[in-house]
């Protein structure tokens, strides 16, 4: 799963993976990035970290960094949240 290999990065904490609308694809994901504490990350490293692990059509078109990834009142990632968080959120390049 995308989001498992996203949090195998060394300098992430959390990660979530969001489907996100896109006007050709309908959706493509995302990737909401918490990187571990007093670490600094770049969407380029998340990318080059991914490259050769996952299939290239299942890369993020975007890497967004927050500071937590909000979640259920079962501690499960509440993917509902960041898309009502992020609803006026477009693809770079999609606008």
């Amino acid at each position: 799963e995308l989001e498992n290999e996203v949090m195998a990065h060394p300098k992430v904490a959390e990660a979530a993976v969001v489907g996100m609308p896109h006007p050709k694809w309908q959706e493509r994901p995302v990737a909401f990035v918490v990187a571990k504490e007093g670490e600094t990350l770049t969407k380029e490293e998340i990318l080059e970290f991914l490259d050769g692990r996952v299939a290239k059509w299942w890369l993020p078109d975007d890497v967004v960094f927050i500071d937590e990834v909000p979640k259920t009142s079962v501690g499960k990632f509440s993917k509902k949240d960041l898309r009502d968080r992020f609803a006026d959120y477009k693809i770079p390049g999609t606008e």
